[in-house]
C-alpha cells in the first residue's frame, strides 16, 4: 500500500511513510461500520479491513457500502478464509469491490479463527496450502482467466464475467512460521496478527526468510502488523476494553509465542474453550494483565504511540485492530495521532 521507495523491491526497512490501516468489525451495525470507515478515511488511514466471522454481519455488505461512501482508502476483507466460502466465490465478491471502488481493493486471507471456526466443524481442516491455492487462483480469475484447479477445493473452468480494476494486493493473515515465509515468498504482504514488538521483529526474521526465494517480479511486499489497539485518556478503561479481543488473540496463540510472554498455556486453552461454548464474559474475565501487555497496544495516547514506535521500527506499517477502545470514533482519531507521533 505504500511505495517501495528504495526501488529494492522487498518493500521492508525505511522505504517512504509507514501503512496506517484500520480493522472494522461488522459486530456493529452496518451504517456505523460504515461511518466509522468513513472517519478512518477523513483521518488518514491507508486501508480499512473488514473482520470475517460467521457470527457477525457480512464483511462484503460492508465493503460494497464503504466502497461508495470513500475515495481513496484501499479496501478489503481482514481476513477472509477459504473453508467458509469457496475460494472462487470470494475471489468474485473481492473482484465486485473492486469495481465498486474502482480499484481500491486488498484481499486479506488466512487460515481464520480457531475459535469460531470450531463451530462449524471446520477447525481440522485450517493449512498453510488451502490459504496459498485459494489466493493464487483468485489472481488468475483476477487477471481474465478460466481456472481449473484440482487441490484442497476444486474449481472448473471458473473465472468471473466482468474486468476487475486495479491491481488487489494479497495480505496473508498468520502468525506461524510457515504461514509467515509462505506468504514473503508469495503474497504482498503479511497481516502479522501481533502487538509487541519482540513477535513483530521474530515475525520480520521469518518473512526475510521467505523474501530470499521471491522472485523479483512479485515486486514489493510489506509486514503489517495487525495489532490490538484499545486507546483513550482514560488508561484503566482503555485496558479494560481490550479485553475481548486479547481473549481470542490468546486463546489462538501458538504455544512458543505464549511462552515468549510468560502465559499460561492451559489458561489461554481455558479461554479458547469458554469462547468456543460462546460464555464470552467468563472468557474475558480470564484475561490476565500479562496478557494485554503482550497482545495489545492498550492506554492512553502517549503509550499507544511509544508501542507504535518500537512496532514500527520492525514493521512496514500498522493496522488499527479492534476494539479501537472505549469510545470507538475517538479512538480512531487517537490511534492515527499516535502513528503520527513515529
Amino acid at each position: 500500500m505504500r511505495e517501495d521507495t528504495d526501488g529494492d523491491g522487498d518493500g521492508g526497512g525505511d522505504a517512504g511513510a509507514p501503512t496506517l490501516g484500520v480493522e472494522l468489525t461488522p459486530e456493529h451495525p452496518v451504517p456505523e461500520v460504515v461511518r466509522r470507515g468513513v472517519l478512518a478515511e477523513e483521518a488518514g488511514y491507508d486501508a480499512a479491513f473488514v473482520s470475517c466471522h460467521y457470527n457477525n454481519r457480512d464483511p462484503f455488505a460492508v465493503l460494497a457500502r464503504l466502497a461508495g461512501e470513500t475515495a481513496s482508502i484501499r479496501l478489503g476483507p481482514g481476513v477472509a478464509n477459504p473453508y467458509e466460502m469457496h475460494p472462487v466465490t470470494l475471489a468474485t465478491k473481492t473482484a465486485t469491490v473492486a469495481e465498486l471502488s474502482e480499484g481500491r481493493a486488498a484481499f486479506g486471507i488466512g487460515p481464520g479463527d480457531k475459535s469460531t471456526l470450531r463451530n462449524l466443524g471446520i477447525d481440522d481442516e485450517r493449512g498453510l496450502r488451502s490459504v496459498l491455492e485459494a489466493f493464487k487462483v483468485a489472481q488468475r480469475i483476477w487477471d481474465g482467466e478460466r481456472v481449473s484447479h484440482d487441490g484442497t477445493f476444486e474449481a472448473n473452468d471458473a473465472g468471473v464475467n466482468f474486468e476487475v480494476p486495479g491491481e488487489i494486493p494479497v495480505y496473508v493473515g498468520g502468525e506461524g512460521p510457515h504461514m509467515c515465509r509462505m506468504a514473503g515468498k508469495h503474497a504482498d504482504g503479511l497481516l502479522f496478527n501481533g502487538s509487541h514488538p519482540d513477535d513483530v521483529a521474530w515475525a520480520r526474521d521469518r518473512v526475510e526468510e521467505g523474501i530470499e526465494d521471491r522472485p523479483d517480479s512479485r515486486g514489493a511486499f510489506e509486514l503489517l502488523a495487525y495489532a490490538s489497539v484499545s486507546v483513550g485518556p482514560d488508561r484503566e478503561a482503555a485496558r479494560e476494553a481490550a479485553r475481548p479481543p486479547v481473549a481470542f488473540i490468546t486463546a489462538g496463540a501458538a504455544p512458543p509465542v505464549l511462552d515468549r510472554h510468560g502465559i499460561d498455556a492451559s489458561l489461554a486453552e481455558d479461554i479458547g474453550e469458554k469462547i468456543s461454548a460462546g460464555e464470552f464474559s467468563e472468557a474475558f474475565g480470564l484475561v490476565t494483565p500479562a496478557m494485554i501487555d503482550a497482545f495489545a497496544m492498550a492506554g492512553t495516547e502517549e503509550e499507544v504511540a511509544d508501542r507504535m514506535a518500537s512496532v514500527f521500527d520492525r514493521a512496514d506499517g500498522v493496522v488499527v485492530g479492534s476494539p479501537l477502545g472505549p469510545d470507538p470514533d475517538e479512538a480512531i482519531r487517537l490511534a492515527a495521532s499516535a502513528a503520527r507521533r513515529r
